[in-house]
Protein backbone atom coordinates (compact mmCIF):
# COMPACT_ATOMS: atom_id res chain seq x y z
CA UNK A 1 0.00 0.00 0.00
CA UNK A 2 1.12 3.78 -0.94
CA UNK A 3 2.86 5.29 1.92
CA UNK A 4 1.41 9.10 2.39
CA UNK A 5 3.45 11.76 1.36
CA UNK A 6 3.06 15.90 2.26
CA UNK A 7 1.26 16.20 -1.56
CA UNK A 8 -1.49 14.16 0.39
CA UNK A 9 -2.14 16.02 2.83
CA UNK A 10 -4.40 19.07 1.93
CA UNK A 11 -3.96 22.59 3.45
CA UNK A 12 -6.16 23.69 6.26
CA UNK A 13 -8.14 25.60 3.72
CA UNK A 14 -8.48 23.00 1.42
CA UNK A 15 -9.23 20.45 4.02
CA UNK A 16 -11.85 22.40 5.38
CA UNK A 17 -13.78 22.22 2.08
CA UNK A 18 -13.78 18.83 1.49
CA UNK A 19 -13.67 18.16 5.64
CA UNK A 20 -17.55 17.04 6.14
CA UNK A 21 -17.96 14.50 3.03
CA UNK A 22 -14.34 12.92 3.76
CA UNK A 23 -15.24 12.74 7.73
CA UNK A 24 -18.39 11.12 6.39
CA UNK A 25 -16.83 8.66 4.16
CA UNK A 26 -14.17 7.71 6.72
CA UNK A 27 -16.71 7.12 9.43
CA UNK A 28 -18.71 4.68 7.11
CA UNK A 29 -15.34 2.91 6.38
CA UNK A 30 -14.05 2.63 10.11
CA UNK A 31 -17.60 0.86 10.87
CA UNK A 32 -16.00 -2.18 8.16
CA UNK A 33 -12.71 -2.01 9.59
CA UNK A 34 -13.54 -1.78 13.63
CA UNK A 35 -14.11 -5.24 15.05
CA UNK A 36 -15.54 -5.76 18.49
CA UNK A 37 -14.03 -8.36 20.52
CA UNK A 38 -15.85 -9.16 23.49
CA UNK A 39 -16.66 -6.64 26.34
CA UNK A 40 -12.91 -4.83 26.77
CA UNK A 41 -11.34 -4.74 23.30
CA UNK A 42 -11.41 -3.39 19.90
CA UNK A 43 -9.31 -3.95 16.71
CA UNK A 44 -9.81 -1.57 13.93
CA UNK A 45 -7.67 -2.12 10.98
CA UNK A 46 -5.94 1.12 9.13
CA UNK A 47 -5.22 2.03 5.86
CA UNK A 48 -3.65 4.99 4.03
CA UNK A 49 -7.51 6.85 4.00
CA UNK A 50 -7.67 6.28 7.99
CA UNK A 51 -3.90 7.18 8.53
CA UNK A 52 -4.75 10.73 6.17
CA UNK A 53 -8.00 11.19 8.42
CA UNK A 54 -5.81 11.23 11.47
CA UNK A 55 -3.03 13.43 9.93
CA UNK A 56 -5.34 15.99 8.30
CA UNK A 57 -7.19 15.94 11.69
CA UNK A 58 -3.82 16.59 13.53
CA UNK A 59 -2.92 19.32 11.18
CA UNK A 60 -6.55 20.72 11.68
CA UNK A 61 -6.43 20.69 15.28
CA UNK A 62 -2.87 22.03 16.04
CA UNK A 63 -2.95 24.35 12.76
CA UNK A 64 0.05 22.92 11.43
CA UNK A 65 1.19 25.34 8.52
CA UNK A 66 4.75 23.79 7.68
CA UNK A 67 5.75 21.11 5.57
CA UNK A 68 8.21 20.20 8.36
CA UNK A 69 4.94 19.60 10.55
CA UNK A 70 3.34 17.60 8.26
CA UNK A 71 6.45 15.68 7.99
CA UNK A 72 6.73 14.51 11.20
CA UNK A 73 3.18 13.11 11.08
CA UNK A 74 3.91 11.42 8.07
CA UNK A 75 6.26 9.42 9.58
CA UNK A 76 4.31 8.68 12.87
CA UNK A 77 1.56 7.53 11.09
CA UNK A 78 3.09 5.81 8.05
CA UNK A 79 3.95 3.27 9.97
CA UNK A 80 0.17 1.93 10.83
CA UNK A 81 -0.26 1.80 6.97
CA UNK A 82 0.22 -1.75 5.95
CA UNK A 83 2.76 -3.09 3.08
CA UNK A 84 1.44 -5.72 0.74
CA UNK A 85 0.72 -8.79 2.62
CA UNK A 86 -0.29 -7.20 5.98
CA UNK A 87 -3.28 -6.17 7.87
CA UNK A 88 -2.26 -3.57 10.37
CA UNK A 89 -4.39 -2.60 13.29
CA UNK A 90 -4.82 -0.24 16.32
CA UNK A 91 -6.09 -2.49 18.93
CA UNK A 92 -8.08 -0.76 21.77
CA UNK A 93 -8.23 -2.17 25.23
CA UNK A 94 -11.68 -0.20 26.14
CA UNK A 95 -12.08 0.55 30.02
CA UNK A 96 -12.82 4.09 31.03
CA UNK A 97 -13.29 3.28 35.14
CA UNK A 98 -9.63 3.95 36.92
CA UNK A 99 -10.55 1.14 39.08
CA UNK A 100 -11.12 -1.16 36.52
CA UNK A 101 -7.71 -0.37 34.63
CA UNK A 102 -5.51 -0.77 37.91
CA UNK A 103 -7.82 -4.55 37.73
CA UNK A 104 -7.26 -5.33 34.07
CA UNK A 105 -4.08 -4.02 32.61
CA UNK A 106 -1.80 -5.89 35.19
CA UNK A 107 -3.90 -9.20 33.71
CA UNK A 108 -3.48 -8.33 29.77
CA UNK A 109 0.15 -8.51 30.39
CA UNK A 110 1.00 -10.35 27.09
CA UNK A 111 -2.29 -9.42 25.03
CA UNK A 112 -0.07 -8.65 22.02
CA UNK A 113 0.86 -12.35 21.65
CA UNK A 114 -2.50 -13.87 22.24
CA UNK A 115 -4.77 -11.96 18.97
CA UNK A 116 -4.73 -14.05 16.05
CA UNK A 117 -6.70 -14.05 12.55
CA UNK A 118 -8.23 -17.03 11.99
CA UNK A 119 -9.16 -18.54 8.66
CA UNK A 120 -9.48 -22.31 6.68
CA UNK A 121 -7.17 -24.45 8.55
CA UNK A 122 -4.36 -21.18 9.15
CA UNK A 123 -4.02 -18.48 11.87
CA UNK A 124 -1.66 -15.46 11.53
CA UNK A 125 -0.36 -13.68 14.77
CA UNK A 126 -0.32 -10.29 15.42
CA UNK A 127 3.04 -9.08 16.42
CA UNK A 128 3.53 -5.93 18.29
CA UNK A 129 4.85 -2.42 16.71
CA UNK A 130 6.98 -0.32 19.37
CA UNK A 131 6.09 -3.79 22.27
CA UNK A 132 9.24 -2.46 24.28
CA UNK A 133 7.14 0.80 24.69
CA UNK A 134 3.64 -0.38 25.32
CA UNK A 135 4.14 -3.12 27.66
CA UNK A 136 5.93 -3.64 31.12
CA UNK A 137 6.31 -6.91 32.82
CA UNK A 138 3.41 -5.73 35.52
CA UNK A 139 1.09 -3.72 33.39
CA UNK A 140 -0.03 -3.06 29.88
CA UNK A 141 -1.19 -0.35 27.64
CA UNK A 142 -4.52 0.56 26.89
CA UNK A 143 -3.83 0.81 23.06
CA UNK A 144 -1.24 -1.54 20.83
CA UNK A 145 -0.38 -1.47 17.69
CA UNK A 146 -0.29 -5.05 15.35
CA UNK A 147 0.79 -6.30 12.13
CA UNK A 148 -0.22 -9.08 11.30
CA UNK A 149 1.84 -10.64 7.73
CA UNK A 150 0.21 -12.96 5.56
CA UNK A 151 1.82 -15.30 2.59
CA UNK A 152 0.58 -14.83 -1.00
CA UNK A 153 -1.53 -18.11 0.04
CA UNK A 154 -3.16 -17.29 3.12
CA UNK A 155 -4.04 -13.73 1.44
CA UNK A 156 -6.51 -16.09 -1.20
CA UNK A 157 -7.52 -18.08 1.58
CA UNK A 158 -8.94 -15.40 3.87
CA UNK A 159 -10.25 -13.34 0.96
CA UNK A 160 -12.50 -16.72 -0.38
CA UNK A 161 -13.96 -17.71 3.05
CA UNK A 162 -14.97 -17.38 6.67
CA UNK A 163 -12.68 -15.34 8.90
CA UNK A 164 -12.59 -14.27 12.39
CA UNK A 165 -10.44 -12.16 14.98
CA UNK A 166 -9.69 -14.29 18.17
CA UNK A 167 -8.34 -13.50 21.19
CA UNK A 168 -7.14 -16.35 23.33
CA UNK A 169 -5.28 -14.62 26.48
CA UNK A 170 -5.07 -16.69 29.96
CA UNK A 171 -7.10 -14.07 31.69
CA UNK A 172 -9.29 -12.72 28.47
CA UNK A 173 -10.96 -14.32 25.43
CA UNK A 174 -12.84 -13.47 23.02
CA UNK A 175 -13.80 -13.59 19.35
CA UNK A 176 -15.55 -12.24 16.22
CA UNK A 177 -16.79 -13.69 13.12
CA UNK A 178 -15.93 -11.08 10.14
CA UNK A 179 -18.95 -10.06 7.83
CA UNK A 180 -18.52 -10.67 4.11
CA UNK A 181 -18.37 -6.70 4.00
CA UNK A 182 -15.93 -6.70 6.42
CA UNK A 183 -13.45 -9.37 5.07
CA UNK A 184 -13.36 -8.21 1.41
CA UNK A 185 -12.54 -4.78 2.89
CA UNK A 186 -9.45 -6.25 4.86
CA UNK A 187 -8.53 -7.80 1.57
CA UNK A 188 -8.30 -5.21 -0.65
CA UNK A 189 -5.16 -4.09 1.54
CA UNK A 190 -3.18 -6.77 0.87
CA UNK A 191 -1.75 -5.25 -2.42
CA UNK A 192 -3.82 -1.38 -2.42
Amino acid sequence: MQKLTTADIKDLREYERERETFLADVIKMKKRRRVKLGELMSIVFENATTMRFQIQEMARAEKMLHDEQIAQELEVYNALIPEDGELRATCFIEIEENAELREWLPRLVGIEDHVHVVFGDDKVSAREEDAERLTREDITSTVHYFTFSFTAEQETVFAAGPSRIVVDHPEYQAEAVLTDEQRIELAGDFAA
